[in-house]
């Protein structure tokens, strides 16, 4: 059981107007409306410190808060090991299954408590999925935040992957540029997918070995869209085997699954950039877990 949580939001001009069930529904689609109804009835909900009741009319610029109650979250493999550490910068190694941070369910159960248990200070420099295991750098100060968002803009940081994926790519390398954006999920309203209309993406693919007819990949990515990966793979006729989202095409399937479901593999193997205080480049490697190494296939 953790502690529960406060959740605070500023009523924006898309949400004055409605009642406030209708943008709570709207807003947070993974939950019913009874499920809102209940928590409105049960007091968890004020507008500007008052109660809120499910038909009150939202004004621009009151603030909603949600007190949600303490809640058993799921249990998901609690731990980390550190990669690289100085006084600005912090790389730990994320196990497959642990979110990055609170969403969907989990609050305490995520990389980002665990982290902050050992460093307090440590700022997340970018996301893994849950299902993704591998490096994920952290900043330690508000310089090193600042230098290291800087270099990221500037195309300075690399990042390299292990995947597993469906069937035998017909080259040995190729490039992926697939626009990512937002396509209906019938579960979340929008995920993020394959779209013509979508934000430019780059992903180059190696091909490393073959196995029973499928592939281990390396696939270093230039943009850091959301599950970049695993939609360009897809959208290139080889979804990561066992994704439970994403299709070839890169669009989710006929009867989708949640980004943050697992059952695929997925390794951040490599990341590079340049230290945000010395500009000395600086390499981190996180051994791939067994069903991502060469001597497996």
């Amino acid at each position: 059981m953790n502690r529960g949580f406060e959740y605070r939001e500023r009523i924006g001009r898309d949400a004055a107007g409605l009642r406030v069930l209708d943008w709570l529904t709207r807003r947070y689609p993974h939950s019913r409306p009874a499920a809102w109804q209940a928590r409105l009835r049960g007091g968890e909900l004020s507008l500007d410190q008052a109660l809120a009741s499910e038909n009150d009319t939202l004004r621009f610029g009151q603030a909603l808060h949600w007190r949600r109650p303490p809640w058993e979250e799921p249990e998901v493999p609690l731990g980390f090991a550190v990669l690289y550490r100085d006084d600005e910068l912090l790389a730990v190694a994320k196990p497959r299954g642990l979110p990055s941070v609170p969403n969907g369910g989990f609050f305490e159960h995520t990389l980002l408590h665990c982290v902050r248990l050992r460093f307090p200070e440590a700022v997340p420099m970018h996301r893994l999925g849950r299902g993704t295991s591998g490096i994920l750098l952290f900043a330690r100060t508000s310089a090193a935040r600042r230098a290291v968002a800087a270099a990221w803009r500037s195309g300075l940081v690399e990042k390299e992957y292990r995947a597993l994926v469906r069937g035998l790519p017909a080259r040995g390398s190729f490039t992926i540029e697939t626009p990512i954006g937002r396509v209906a999920h019938p579960r979340l309203g929008e995920v993020h997918a394959a779209s013509p209309a979508g934000k430019p993406a780059v992903s180059h693919v190696r091909v490393l070995g073959a196995c029973d007819g499928d592939a281990l990949v390396s696939v270093g990515i230039a943009t850091g869209r959301p599950h970049q990966i695993r939609i360009h793979l897809a959208a290139a006729g080889h979804p990561l085997l066992g994704d439970p989202l994403y299709v070839e095409g890169g669009v989710p399937g006929p009867d989708p699954g949640l980004p943050g479901e697992g059952g695929y593999r997925l390794h951040a193997y490599r990341l590079a950039l340049p230290h945000p205080v010395s500009g000395l480049r600086i390499e981190i490697e996180c051994a791939p877990p067994a069903a991502l190494r060469l001597d497996l296939n």
